[in-house]
């Protein structure tokens, strides 16, 4: 799959940078990933690989979602149905935006572990600490988001998206203006030119192997 060179990088080395986002920051990011996961699902695509890494950043400060082509990634960002092999639909999505709006805020994700195993008992568990300054707005959101039942969790309820779109903590967002790409961004990414990629890491090219 080919797809448009975007020069601003991607969300995971911007969160790295910063640390953390400010919940206005998180928020304006979060209202696209909604508004694509309405898309997609409306086409009837499941994403499931929902990452920061997998997130870049236009020269206007959007998003971009990428990496259709790869396969699911096995981390912190499974929902515990995946884990329970209990079968998955369009809710899956919404516990991954759920992780990210959290780990957009924080700086780190909500479950987290050394050893895989382990990782996956936090994820099935339905534990989740909040940091001290998360709004109870987001708390709230992420109770709903990250709700290990799938058939209780917003976005997969009789009202659809709408519980999220009306949900207290997007109370402030213009889902129209970032439809539209009218509301400004809160971090707009510095680029020399149509074709830079200073704001990618750089790797170094492994050597061609003769077959």
């Amino acid at each position: 799959m080919v797809l448009e060179f975007i020069p601003g990088g991607n969300m995971f080395s911007v969160l790295r940078k910063v640390g953390r986002f400010t919940e206005q920051h998180a928020r304006f990011y979060a209202a696209q990933i909604v508004l694509t996961f309405e898309y997609l699902h409306y086409l009837g695509i499941i994403y499931r690989d929902l990452k920061p890494e997998d997130l870049l950043i236009d020269t206007n400060g959007y998003l971009k979602v990428t990496d259709f082509s790869f396969a699911k990634r096995l981390t912190e960002y499974l929902a515990p149905e995946i884990i329970l092999v209990r079968g998955c639909n369009k809710a899956v999505d919404w516990w991954t935006l759920g992780v990210l709006i959290y780990e957009m805020s924080s700086g780190y994700p909500p479950f987290f572990a050394d050893q895989l195993i382990e990782l996956y008992e936090k994820i099935v568990s339905g534990k989740i600490q909040f940091p001290s300054h998360f709004s109870s707005d987001l708390k709230d959101l992420l109770h709903h988001l990250l709700q290990i039942d799938a058939e209780k969790r917003y976005g997969n309820l009789a009202n659809g998206v709408d519980d999220i779109q009306t949900h207290q903590w997007f109370s402030a967002t213009n889902w129209i203006g970032i439809y539209q790409r009218q509301v400004e961004a809160p971090f707009v990414p510095k680029t020399k030119g149509p074709g830079d990629a200073s704001n990618f890491k750089e790797y170094e090219e492994e050597p061609r192997k003769k077959i």
